[in-house]
């Protein structure tokens, strides 16, 4: 099966593979973002639009954006799976050791707008301006709290903080740290709303070892958390966009122990960590990712496409190593390219089974 989109003005290639009897189509849409500041670290921003594939599979690099000022980030992930029968509903507990005071869930869910404010491509966040944005925030709340009158809705911004690269960049290591101005800005933005921010990181050939420590100033701010995107994790080198990446629980270890350690030392409530997943190699070793009370996980489904095929991923590689917490994405434009042509409705994920506490629109 192949797929065709291309959007105005912004070249894209597509890729093709498959895995067991499965077809497996992948596109991950790598977004031109103009930056109007110089980055914290690497001055010299690539300028290439890549395809992302699925693991195990040959891909080629998209053309070359012509804009000498731009940087590819990844936008867009699909689901990976064709549509199984629906299995009935049954009874999830949230396993771990019980949270500490002050932690989010499950006594709120939380509505977040993913994206990058230099960018109009990345998503919401950076597609409309501030106020806008928050307009809309505020619809997509009212209709989860209608939807959902028992849970109140806990508004976020989730924004993109350190991109995937398609050339090596200034420090060799295919990412793109964003400015410390960038951050300040979305947590302004996020204040008008009394919204938490989410810092999400897609680490290229670096490490989380390497990038975390560099947001520190920031996650030990009570209401900034972390988002992880195994799908730019390029453990063996590889290049961003031309297969998925992954990480190990050894790294959201990791991820946990330093959020943990910054939530102790600085006395506040429980850390969130959304990692994002919508395949089976994306993240390994599940079972031993390791929960502290300090520490929320919500392994987050991160795939677009009509209804069957997203409540398919989630069955799949969601449910079924759900860690703690679930998360869901939905996509304002991909989700209604092919038919039906709409957004999933808040009662139809609400019905999907464990309810995901973390929503994001991207």
């Amino acid at each position: 099966m192949r797929f065709s989109f291309t959007p105005p003005q912004h070249p894209l290639h597509i890729a093709r593979s498959s895995r067991g009897s499965h077809s497996l189509p992948i596109l991950a849409m790598l977004s031109a973002l103009l930056l109007t500041s110089a980055c914290s670290e690497d001055r010299k921003p690539a300028n290439t639009v890549m395809a992302a594939e699925h693991r195990d599979s040959t891909a080629t690099a998209a053309p070359a954006l012509p804009a000498p000022d731009t940087m590819a980030s990844a936008a867009e992930t699909p689901p990976v799976t064709t549509p199984v029968a629906e299995t009935p509903t049954e009874t999830y507990t949230y396993p771990g050791p019980k949270p500490l005071a002050g932690a989010i869930l499950p006594q709120k869910r939380i509505l977040a707008f993913y994206g990058n404010p230099l960018s109009k491509r990345m998503g919401i966040l950076g597609e409309l301006p501030p106020e806008q944005m928050l307009q809309k925030l505020d619809e997509e709340v009212a209709h989860w709290a209608k939807a959902d009158s028992a849970t109140p809705v806990q508004p976020a911004l989730h924004a993109i903080v350190v991109t995937a690269q398609g050339q090596p960049s200034a420090g060799g290591k295919y990412r793109l740290r964003m400015t410390h101005k960038m951050i300040d800005d979305v947590l302004d933005m996020a204040k008008k709303r009394d919204a938490i921010v989410f810092l999400d990181v897609q680490v290229g050939q670096s490490t989380l070892q390497e990038e975390l420590p560099a947001l520190e100033k920031y996650l030990k701010m009570p209401q900034v958390h972390l988002g992880i995107d195994a799908e730019f994790s390029m453990k063996n080198g590889g290049v961003p966009g031309r297969k998925i990446g992954s990480f190990d629980a050894a790294d959201i270890n990791f991820a946990t122990s330093f959020l943990a350690d910054l939530a102790k030392a600085n006395n506040i409530p429980p850390k969130l960590l959304i990692v994002h997943r919508f395949t089976q190699g994306m993240i390994t070793n599940s079972k031993d990712i390791k929960l502290r009370p300090e520490v929320q996980v919500v392994m987050h489904m991160d795939g677009w496409g009509g209804p069957p095929l997203k409540k398919d991923t989630y069955r799949r590689y969601i449910k079924n190593e759900p860690v703690q917490f679930t998360g869901f994405k939905l996509f304002y434009k991909n989700d209604t390219k092919k038919p039906p042509g709409r957004l999933m409705t808040p009662e139809e994920v609400l019905a999907l089974d464990p309810k995901p506490m973390y929503i994001q629109y991207q």
